[in-house]
């Protein structure tokens, strides 16, 4: 897989920590290939080169909010070229404000409060997240929650919790 992060991306949301390449035997490979561009139009350049590899599982790009080089064109060309070579991309915009985009699936994912352990009470649940497909080409709009499990290495859905965060229900009634 290739991670690639911007300079700004690095900074203030930190490495990659893939704790699972550890578990994953030898013989599948090294796991995560990391970049640090300079900016975010040499990370969109790395993306692109990187989806052409057909040896990539997937490609990965962190870019910091809304730099000029993060335009129509730019995600156009990531989308044809994910497509054309069959490579999965998956593009984080962090701390952007939503734009025009050639993506085929444009998601929103947020935190949730933690679900309650079982056996403790007081120790920390397993962390939640909403994740809202907003738009895509031949699929519903939808929200989910969804948590990491563990112990089978996926995500599960789960019900939507009862009680919304602090000030939640005063913007969906806004």
């Amino acid at each position: 897989m290739l991670w690639v992060q911007d300079r700004v991306a690095l900074r203030d949301h930190g490495r990659p920590y893939p704790h699972w390449c550890r578990a994953r035997p030898k013989a599948e490979g090294p796991g995560i290939l990391h970049i640090v561009a300079r900016d975010a139009g040499q990370a969109l350049w790395a993306m692109e080169e990187g989806l052409r590899c057909a040896e990539l599982s997937a490609v990965i790009g962190e870019v910091a909010g809304n730099p000029r080089a993060l335009d129509f064109t730019a995600t156009r060309r990531l989308a044809v070229a994910a497509e054309r070579f069959g490579v999965p991309a998956l593009l984080l915009r962090l701390g952007s404000q939503a734009d025009l985009s050639g993506a085929r699936m444009r998601w929103r994912a947020r935190s949730r409060p933690s679900l309650v352990p079982r056996w403790n009470v007081a120790a920390p649940g397993m962390p939640i997240w909403s994740l809202e497909l907003f738009r895509a080409r031949g699929a519903r709009p939808g929200q989910w929650d969804a948590a990491y499990d563990r112990a089978a290495d996926r995500l599960d859905l789960v019900s939507p919790l009862r009680d919304p965060a602090l000030g939640e229900g005063e913007r969906r009634r806004g």
